[in-house]
């Protein structure tokens, strides 16, 4: 790798605490100098990891960058002492995974979730992450002339419609929202700064995990990089409860993401075929990170449940997922996909 650093895209998917997954890619394609990033569009945990490298990118700082992403996971549980590493790496994700869901606590903390409304604590109320997002740096996440152009995606309760938040609309209730799981919290209101209504909002992932259409800006390259936190393909039909509402988990945070590639594949197919004139619709690259064999070792379990291990085996997993996509087709970028969408909708 060598010569002018290659633009790229991220599209940061959102899936609780398996985002430190993305944390591992992402310090490792903030350690390559040879890829610049040029725009970010994340949801739920992704938004949370694309406001860090935002903020370190908008002061010009790859290790800034870096530093906020070890910040927000040490916030969220992780461990970042190397002399903890093997412990950390001792026991496997399945194993973890299991216990926890067929633990007492969680048991009952699921079946609570499904009958009892965030509403009914009353004034005791608070979200979670409102201790971590309120500490960001918004002059650094929200600029426009600085860092990577960057989107943060949530659900409008009312409409059921997709709302992207970017410059200076997103603050720490824009990044609330977009992690905003209705059975747990509470919904983030935000006054509409036209009407000064106020909309409610849920996680993004059931709109848009990640939304990549604010990527399709003609100012932004054409290659977009996702990483991808929940498993495209499970080979075993689930029959347990568990398993299906898992299942269930995975298949609705996928949906709007499969949409909106078939949409790709078929403006590409358009753009082939010369059915359209050139230059009226941008041809996208589509590439992606993932790491499916050791994501169906999880499960919302483990995305509801931040352990130390577990987040520190999917970092590792995203840091060596991230080598091996650069090994193989950095060459790709700004050429072509590297993603075959036109079998995956085969």
């Amino acid at each position: 790798m060598s010569g002018q650093p290659k633009p790229i895209n991220l599209a940061l998917q959102g899936g609780g605490a398996h985002g430190a997954f993305t944390w591992g890619v992402l310090e490792v394609l903030l350690d390559t100098p040879e890829i610049e990033i040029a725009g970010i569009s994340g949801t739920s945990a992704g938004a949370l990891n694309g406001a860090a490298v935002k903020a370190g990118l908008s002061q010009g700082s790859r290790d800034l960058a870096r530093e906020n992403l070890a910040w927000v996971w040490s916030q969220v549980g992780a461990i970042d002492d190397p002399v903890f590493a093997p412990w950390l790496s001792a026991v496997s994700p399945e194993a973890i995974s299991l216990a926890i869901e067929t633990s007492l606590p969680f048991a009952m903390n699921d079946a609570m979730s499904r009958m009892v409304s965030p509403y009914a604590t009353g004034p005791f109320y608070t979200n979670p992450l409102e201790r971590i997002v309120t500490r960001f740096h918004y002059d650094d996440i929200c600029c426009l002339d600085r860092g990577p152009d960057f989107h943060i995606c949530a659900t409008n309760v009312r409409t059921g419609k997709i709302r992207v938040f970017t410059g200076d609309e997103i603050g720490p209730k824009a990044v609330m929202a977009s992690a905003c799981l209705p059975t747990m919290f509470r919904a983030v209101e935000i006054e509409d700064p036209e009407t000064g209504a106020l909309n409610a909002y849920w996680d993004g992932g059931y709109t848009g995990n990640p939304a990549l259409f604010p990527l399709f800006d003609p100012a932004l390259p054409r290659d977009i990089l996702i990483v991808n936190i929940n498993p495209l393909y499970r080979e075993e039909v689930p029959k347990s409860a568990r398993e299906i509402q898992n299942r269930i988990n995975e298949i609705s945070f996928n949906s709007s993401l499969l949409r909106e590639l078939r949409a790709i594949e078929f403006v590409q197919r358009l753009l082939a075929q010369g059915a359209v004139e050139e230059g009226a619709m941008k041809q996208v690259l589509v590439h992606m990170i993932a790491d499916d064999d050791l994501m169906r070792q999880l499960s919302v379990a483990t995305k509801l449940v931040a352990t130390p291990q577990v987040l520190h085996q999917l970092r590792e997993a995203g840091q060596t997922a991230a080598k091996g996509f650069l090994d193989a087709h950095f060459d790709a970028i700004g050429q072509d996909s590297s993603v075959d969408l036109p079998a995956m909708f085969s």
